[in-house]
Order: C-alpha cells, then sequence, then structure tokens
C-alpha cells in the first residue's frame, strides 16, 4: 500500500478556492484556485500549470513552497489550474483545458480585481509544455502575453522510445510515438513557432537528463528566428524539477517575476 499524501500546508494567500471553470461532458468539473493581492487592482494574473508528466500532479503541487507568497507581494494574482490527465483524457484535450481557465479568468477579470490585459502562465515539466502551447495558439479570450517554462518539453515528436506505448507522451497521445506523428507535432511548442508569439522566459537545469537543456536552447534558437523574444536563464548544475541547483528555487521565482515586470509594464506593490 503507498505511502499516505502529507497533509497541505495552509495556503495563506487563497482568495478563490475550487473555482469550477469548465465541466466537459463525461469527466469531473475543472476548477482553479485563485490568489489575489490586497488592493483594488486591476492585477495582472500568472496561471501556475504544476507537472508530473501528465499522468500525475495537482494544481496545489509547486516547486517554490513560497511561490504565492513570493508572487502576490510583487503584486501578481496567481491562477492554481487543473487539467485532465492523460489516463483521464488523451492530447489535446489538456489544451482545452488551460484554454477554458484562461477564458473564465477573463470573463470575471471585473469581478476578481485581474487585469484582462496582463495574462502569462507559468509551467513546469509537462505543464510548460501545456503552457507553451496555450502561448503560442492562444488568440482573442484565451491569449496570453508572457509565458514561463521551467524545465519543459519543446518537442514530443523526437523524443526517444518511439515504439513504446507506455511512455508517458505516448499515453498523452493515445498511442506510440511513431504512430501519432502528426499530433505529436501539433502538441510540441517547437513546431508551432510564429512571429507574432508572446515574450518567453526558459528557466532549465543544465543537467537535466529528462528534458535536455539543448531542447530549451533550441526552442530559443527557434522563437528568436521569428523575431520573437525569447530568453534562456540556464540553472547550474540542476537536474529535472531543479535538483541540485546551486540556487534556491526562489531565487528563480523572484526572476521570472522580474521578467514579467518588464514584459508587462508592472510597477511591484
Amino acid at each position: 500500500m503507498p505511502d499516505p499524501q502529507p497533509v497541505p500546508e495552509p495556503r495563506k494567500t487563497l482568495t478563490h478556492a475550487g473555482c469550477v471553470v469548465s465541466t466537459p461532458f463525461g469527466y469531473r468539473p475543472l476548477q482553479l484556485d485563485l490568489h489575489v493581492p490586497p488592493g483594488d487592482g486591476p492585477f495582472p494574473v500568472v496561471l501556475w500549470i504544476h507537472g508530473g508528466g501528465w499522468v500525475g500532479g495537482s494544481r496545489v503541487w509547486t516547486v517554490d513552497q513560497r511561490f504565492h507568497e513570493r508572487m502576490v507581494a510583487r503584486g501578481y494574482a496567481v491562477a492554481d489550474v487543473d487539467y485532465r490527465l492523460a489516463l483521464e483524457a488523451t492530447y489535446p484535450a489538456q489544451q482545452a483545458d488551460i484554454d477554458a481557465a484562461i477564458r473564465w479568468l477573463r470573463h470575471h477579470a471585473a469581478a476578481l480585481r485581474l487585469d484582462p490585459g496582463r495574462f502569462a502562465a507559468l509551467g513546469e515539466s509537462a505543464g510548460g509544455q501545456l503552457a507553451a502551447i496555450a502561448g503560442l495558439t492562444g488568440t482573442g479570450d484565451t491569449a496570453l502575453q508572457a509565458v514561463i517554462l521551467w524545465y519543459g518539453a519543446g518537442d514530443l515528436s523526437s523524443l526517444r522510445n518511439q515504439d513504446d506505448p507506455f511512455t508517458n507522451p505516448a499515453l498523452l497521445l493515445g498511442g506510440p510515438l511513431a504512430e501519432r506523428a502528426a499530433l505529436a507535432r501539433l502538441a510540441s511548442p517547437l513546431h508551432n513557432v510564429h512571429p507574432d508569439a508572446p515574450p518567453f522566459l526558459l528557466v532549465h537545469g543544465t543537467e537535466d537528463e529528462i528534458v535536455p537543456f539543448a531542447d530549451a536552447v533550441g526552442f530559443a534558437a527557434a522563437m528568436q528566428a521569428q523575431g520573437v523574444r525569447c530568453e534562456v536563464l540556464p540553472v547550474e548544475g540542476a537536474g529535472h524539477v531543479f535538483t541540485g541547483a546551486s540556487v534556491e528555487v526562489g531565487t528563480l521565482t523572484e526572476t521570472g517575476a522580474d521578467f514579467l515586470d518588464d514584459v508587462l509594464g508592472h510597477a511591484a506593490i
């Protein structure tokens, strides 16, 4: 029997819990939790998109345990979003779920004290792929103005074990990558770059063996070739999830906030 999960820490910044943003037919309702700074606003919002290899994780799972406190202190609202995992639904259901969260937040922006013109996403690992796709494909009420990726996968079409139906990407796409080549490209940020994409910041460990650092460099080069601002921040010595990093993960959160301040023209409160 697996060990029981720990009791979650209270989230001091939480202002709106369990907001239902989508009710896909035949599935559980999808929710988000919203953390809004005190004051009148309107505040820019960052969607936190969790990782877990598309088969695990939760919207309450964060890498930086003080992530919400840091972002709220900098004047950013944070929305922790749900999406269906790979054994619940195959791609592009996950993309639809992220779009639904963006659309819901923008629709209720006035009531929630959010700025509908300053929406960003920060995704880690599998959530990074989803954040990137949301940023690259969103338009109108699903548009994002900035994206931060923490060690996100850029190209699903070139991964190893193309014939294995049980890898996490194969589960996401509904079959071996070799049989899902077109869908893999559709789900790959690298194959969706275009000149109107929002600015990106890629924060990636130089020793990552799950998503190699070279993937971030290649994606940045493709974006820059389109004339899009895309910066790479190497985390020296770090593996996936920033294991072994020589800096505190909170420093990386603050660096991301600096990037958003610049891109979104936001002054800290």
